[in-house]
């Protein structure tokens, strides 16, 4: 099956099944002397392992990280680094009953015409859990940016389901399950809990943003900035939209307003969300993305089997009922390993990239 790999400089080769022993990543290109352990990673897969709270999968699975490659005396080589993540908490007999049948929503039907063949445990290769080894791929290159250029990543959930959740502090987003910007957390919880009595799934809106973004980054074609962060968000499980800056709200925007002026100081705004022209601003990278409803529900649906007769199906197992309540980390470091891969290629072009002089500074959260 070909499309494993992500980026080219920083190429990120993802391996592994949903209910295999192990899953992980070979990551081609990092730079060599940067200080690297596991628990540089670690704590960034920590925040995506499942069974973290009531509200998600209840799979639990360490999420060690191993590092098998790539590092020697505690620096990176420039060599292959793999990473390795064991599987120990699969319960395969939970699938058993839809080896023949496809579930609505789910990639069981494309996979089988495909291939002709699937893997129905945990939904193979499709899995939200093969996100693990690309978050652990998203701590190396944060901690090269970071290094570096002093680039940060965060991100927040900024609605669930038809709950909006407005934007307080970002020290709240360490303190909740749902990685929320706000200080309560109760309403969302009741909501988590009347969703899953009733057997149901909903989808999520996250925000993830990168800061102190050096100025150049992307080219003005074909491999704009901003292209490559919809196609790396777009490859993330279950999501289904891509808003960069201002996104759809463009449309109602005047030109007088969306424009971001400039200053001596810098911007006054950022609807562009960081990119002009596929090139980055030096200002906050601002990316939403929307997340679909968990497709993996135990309320019957009608489906059809493998011979394309009528049947009723009931998915068993242990799902988050809203998939989006892991996926912040997870697009924090689909965006970093975009930032990162655009930071190698434009020093191979350009030479290293320059921070932004005066400083930009960051527009107010939306």
């Amino acid at each position: 099956m070909s499309g494993n790999t992500f980026g080219t400089l920083f190429a990120v080769t993802n391996f592994g099944e949903s209910h295999g022993p192990a899953i992980g990543c070979v990551i081609d290109g990092c730079p060599p002397g940067m200080a690297l352990s596991e628990a540089d990673i670690q704590g960034d897969l920590d925040r995506r392992r499942p069974g973290t709270s009531r509200h998600v999968t209840q799979r639990s699975e360490p999420d060690a990280v191993e590092i098998l490659s790539g590092v020697y005396q505690g620096k990176t080589t420039g060599t292959p680094i793999c990473l390795l993540i064991k599987n120990t908490d699969q319960r395969s007999k939970d699938y058993g009953d839809i080896v023949q049948s496809f579930r609505p929503g789910h990639a069981d039907y494309t996979y089988f015409h495909k291939y002709g063949i699937r893997d129905p445990r945990g939904g193979g290769r499709s899995s939200a859990r093969l996100t693990a080894p690309m978050v652990a791929a998203g701590a190396v290159a944060k901690k090269w940016l970071a290094e570096k250029y002093g680039t940060t990543f965060r991100g927040c959930m900024t609605q669930i389901g038809d709950a909006v959740i407005p934007f307080e502090s970002w020290e709240h987003v360490p303190h909740n399950p749902f990685f929320a910007a706000v200080a309560d957390v109760s309403a969302l919880e009741a909501y988590m809990d009347a969703l899953r009595k009733a057997g149901d799934s909903c989808g999520a809106r996250i925000r993830v943003v990168a800061s102190n973004m050096p100025v150049g980054l992307g080219q003005p074609l074909f491999d704009k900035l901003d292209a490559d962060i919809a196609y790396a968000m777009m490859g993330i499980n279950a999501v289904k939209g891509v808003e960069i800056g201002a996104g759809f709200a463009s449309v109602a925007q005047r030109g007088t307003t969306h424009g971001d002026s400039l200053s001596p100081d810098g911007f006054r705004t950022n609807n562009a969300g960081g990119v002009l022209g596929g090139i980055s601003t030096g200002q906050d990278l601002e990316v939403s993305i929307a997340i679909k409803p968990t497709s993996s529900i135990i309320t019957p649906r009608e489906t059809i089997d493998t011979t394309g007769h009528s049947t009723e199906i009931i998915t068993k197992g242990r799902h988050d009922p809203c998939v989006g309540i892991r996926a912040t980390p997870i697009a924090e470091a689909m965006l970093a390993l975009v930032v990162m891969e655009h930071a190698l290629q434009h020093r191979a072009q350009c030479g290293d990239v320059v921070l932004p002089v005066p400083p930009i500074p960051a527009a107010a959260p939306r």
